[in-house]
């Protein structure tokens, strides 16, 4: 449901859209689930006051209305220019990254409203042992030791759960068999320390 107030991972990610001070649009989320819609007044204009938004959009992605609204809303903005991707371009992010993406993605459909979304993935080790056969291993980092119980779950059976999700996607993604190790650590305020970020190609400053 929509909060009255941010919470720490929508500030965190706020603060890094002020450092940047580029153009940008905010979606708020989620608004099915509002009977009342004056509810949402109060959050739009705490978001107003905080930056120059070039639009404020509310969205519904369990109903879809963001499939049709925000390509408009994106394009609308966009200065006009000659393509700076080719056609078949999937994506400018790294296999890497899309890996540690695709780890953070099963953790929050696996934790559901268990685990905050400022959960974080790094990818420390990539061996390439044959050409159809790739070695990953990934730290999983949370603030509190609660949080870790959490993400491994009874006999590790939720970070068991979470692994083989993420492989079958990896593999996917990659073309050929891969074994994916994952490892949670426990790192307080990671989202302050600078090589954390810049391993997770988040800059800041």
């Amino acid at each position: 449901m929509p909060q009255s107030q941010p919470g720490a991972g929508d500030k965190f990610v706020l603060e890094l859209i002020q450092r940047s001070k580029k153009p940008a649009l905010l979606l708020l989320n989620k608004i099915d689930k509002l009977k009342d819609k004056s509810a949402l007044l109060p959050l739009l204009e705490w978001y107003r006051n905080e930056y120059d938004w070039a639009e404020l959009i509310p969205i519904s992605a369990l109903r879809g209305n963001v499939v049709e609204v925000l390509p408009k809303q994106m394009i609308k903005h966009l200065p006009p220019g000659e393509p700076i991707f080719a056609d078949d371009d999937f994506t400018d992010q790294s296999v890497r990254t899309m890996v540690a993406e695709i780890v953070r993605e099963k953790i929050l459909q696996t934790t559901e409203e268990e685990i905050p979304y400022v959960t974080a993935v790094v990818v420390e080790k990539w061996e390439e042992e044959r050409e159809d056969f790739t070695r990953i291993h990934c730290a999983i980092f949370v603030e509190r030791g609660s949080q870790k119980k959490i993400v491994i779950g009874k006999g590790a059976a939720r970070l068991k759960e979470i692994g083989i999700a993420a492989r079958q996607d990896i593999e996917s993604m990659l073309g050929h068999r891969c074994h994916l190790e994952l490892f949670v650590k426990v790192e307080k305020d990671w989202r302050d320390k600078q090589h954390l970020l810049d391993d997770m190609g988040i800059r800041q400053g």
